[in-house]
């Protein structure tokens, strides 16, 4: 977009964020990327939250929810390879001295550090290790290790994402930076993944945390790979002030939300489109409703339909599917005025208009569905409300993948 000026770093792109990586051997005994990592901010920021719905939410979902209140922290320490979920009081033991750990070493407080986790669920967390490598990831923190800290949260991610900007607000110049990882275990409610957001910018913990809900309602909500909402959703916000440029006026606030929207949606497009065994992204525009919440409602059932899903992965043009799921997904809307279209850069495609199946050219709609990127257009003609939601198909290595997933 050309009202944001993009810039390398990633995470660690804005003033005084700094970050550090290794690997310490939580899960894998082979040391191809880190498994954990520390991101600090050199002052105290402000800071937003959103965590899972699943009530089995584990001990750092559980413990981040606390530091979330206090309205401030200055530090997240992360791991992969175990999701610290269903370990009983020990597993909330072991994240509260892993945050005073983490405290000692970069002076400060315990409530401080947020701690966050992704991997098997079931097993306690690897304290030992995990305590010596806080010690030794101190020394090397540096804002030159944004890339680290991203590949350091993956778990069966195939890319690291992160994306970081400038904006122009009427006081200067800020930065905004994201981090992100996910791929299975994805489903609206809070997605399933970690996310995470910095920025330099000054603004206060109610406006920000109000921001951050209404931007992961419309993207990280909005995304589903199969269906199962994680244990260990998380996206955390730090606001560190470090550039002395104040997020306050009308005009300003706009222009930030609209920077927290874009990076929000950026960033579940990226997580959906490195869906396990994913081979295509599925993006659906649901167009043209009478309230958001059918909107939403519609977009994200043709998202999540399996059958959908399996129907792109074979590029087989089955827009049945695509209408069973919008009628089974609770929106109100009547049938008869419904056009369907199928995208991709190969070009468009309509199979449905007005209520009723369309003849179309078989060889053309397989050549549009041979390309990674799939749009699939909904238009009610029932109202102005429209949502937009991130999905991928459903392969064959998806089943690999998690048929092994534990060893």
């Amino acid at each position: 977009m050309d009202t944001y000026r993009f810039i390398e770093g990633g995470i660690t792109a804005p003033k005084g964020f700094k970050a550090g990586a290794i690997y310490c051997g939580i899960k894998s005994k082979k040391k191809e990327k880190p498994d954990i990592a520390i991101l600090y901010s050199e002052e105290k920021a402000v800071c937003a939250g959103m965590f899972t719905t699943n009530k089995f939410a584990a001990a750092p979902i559980i413990y981040c929810r606390e530091i979330v209140k206090t309205g401030s922290a200055q530090a997240i320490l992360i791991n992969s390879g175990n999701a610290n979920a269903a370990t009983g009081t020990l597993g909330l033991e072991n994240t509260r001295k892993l945050a005073q750990c983490t405290g000692d070493h970069l002076g400060l407080q315990a409530d401080d550090v947020f701690v966050c986790s992704t991997g098997v669920i079931g097993v306690q967390l690897p304290m030992e290790k995990m305590l010596n490598a806080v010690k030794d990831i101190v020394p090397t923190l540096s804002a030159d290790n944004g890339p680290s800290i991203a590949r350091a949260i993956m778990t069966t991610d195939t890319v690291p994402k992160e994306i970081s900007f400038e904006l122009e607000l009427s006081g200067g110049t800020i930065r905004i930076g994201s981090m992100a990882k996910g791929s299975g275990m994805i489903h609206p409610n809070m997605a399933t993944m970690l996310a995470f957001v910095t920025t330099d910018a000054s603004i206060s913990q109610e406006v920000l945390q109000g921001m951050l809900k209404k931007a992961v309602d419309k993207s990280y909500n909005m995304m589903t790979v199969d269906g199962d909402t994680s244990t260990n959703d998380c996206l955390l916000l730090l606001a560190n002030g470090m550039s002395g440029v104040e997020v306050k006026s009308e005009e300003d606030i706009k222009k930030f939300y609209e920077a927290i929207e874009y990076i929000s949606m950026e960033m579940a497009k990226k997580i959906a489109a490195d869906g396990e065994g994913a081979s295509h992204l599925i993006v659906v525009h649901a167009n043209n409703l009478q309230t958001q919440d059918d909107a939403r409602k519609v977009a994200r059932a043709v998202a999540g339909s399996n059958l959908f899903k399996c129907a792109i992965f074979g590029q087989d043009a089955n827009w049945g599917r695509v209408i069973s799921a919008a009628g089974y997904s609770g929106a109100e809307f009547e049938t008869g005025k419904i056009d369907v279209a199928l995208e991709s850069k190969a070009g468009k495609i309509d199979v449905m208009l007005e209520g009723a199946g369309l003849a179309f050219d078989e060889e053309k709609a397989a050549t549009i569905l041979k390309e990674k990127d799939i749009y699939v257009h909904l238009d009610f003609h029932d109202g102005e409300e429209c949502a937009t939601a991130f999905g991928c198909d459903l392969t064959y290595d998806y089943v690999k993948i998690n048929g092994d997933y534990r060893s």
